[in-house]
């Protein structure tokens, strides 16, 4: 019986091979890799991942799904956990040599907090490549200055360098999205700028809640003038001008 994609779980199925194909070239799976994908679906990616590795664990919330992939894989190969993977833990997967590898095709709708989520585990990590909304992609990369940087691009550049690999359209999916999406690869930094992760999430979380605002006033409660111009921030700057470096001497005043 075919699975009806269900809109509350954002289920956008990939369908063109030639795309599927392309992403298997940038991820590279090699056959000692301990590789999991969130969120498989009906299994496209799963079966050309496991064409080239031993076996593969997947994190699929859809009950429906888990079973159908039961039936489709040998549980020699492929591991399923049955669940959501913004609850999952994904340090528990471990592996005793090397580091964890991350792929899936994103649920749209849960793709932020799924990020965040992630940064947790990222010293385990050695890296992540996700089908995401073009837009969402955008954000990430983006370099201060622009209108697409933000809070999402602060945060996962203090932890991950990433770049967009090529963008796919809408008509490579099952049922087609009303947007464009895009492969990221993100690979975790090895040392991180220091500071507290909170601290920093609590600063740039203010900074953004009014970007239109400038600096002085958006970090009011948080920053005098003379430390925003001690951390070398023009107090008259806007949000989405300010480094990730800035951002981070922030988090070093008190």
């Amino acid at each position: 019986m075919k699975h009806i994609p269900r809109k509350r779980f954002g289920q956008n199925f990939l369908t063109d091979q030639n795309v599927l194909s392309e992403i298997i070239r940038v991820i590279a799976p090699a056959s000692g890799d301990t590789m999991v994908e969130i969120g498989p679906g009906q299994g496209a990616m799963t079966a050309l991942l496991l064409a080239h590795l031993s076996r593969l664990q997947v994190v699929e919330l859809d009950r429906d799904l888990v079973a159908l992939l039961q039936k489709k894989f040998s549980p020699d190969k492929l591991i399923i956990h049955s669940g959501d993977a913004l609850q999952f833990d994904f340090g528990a997967l471990q592996p005793t040599q090397g580091k964890l590898r991350i792929v899936g095709n994103l649920p749209y709708n849960i793709s932020s907090p799924l990020l965040f989520h992630l940064t947790q585990y990222a010293q385990q990590v050695e890296d992540q490549h996700f089908m995401l909304q073009k837009e969402v992609v955008q954000r990430m990369v983006a370099p201060p200055g622009g209108k697409d940087y933000g809070r999402l691009s602060v945060m996962l550049q203090w932890r991950y360098q990433m770049e967009m690999m090529f963008i796919v359209p809408p008509t490579a999916f099952d049922p087609p999205p009303k947007v464009d999406s895009a492969i990221v690869r993100m690979r975790p930094i090895a040392s991180p700028l220091a500071c507290d992760q909170a601290r920093l999430e609590q600063v740039v979380m203010q900074a953004f809640s009014q970007r239109r605002k400038v600096i002085r006033n958006s970090l009011g409660g948080l920053f005098t003038e003379q430390q925003l111009i001690a951390a070398g921030i023009d107090p008259q700057a806007r949000p989405e001008t300010i480094s990730l470096g800035q951002y981070v001497a922030l988090t070093h005043l008190h």
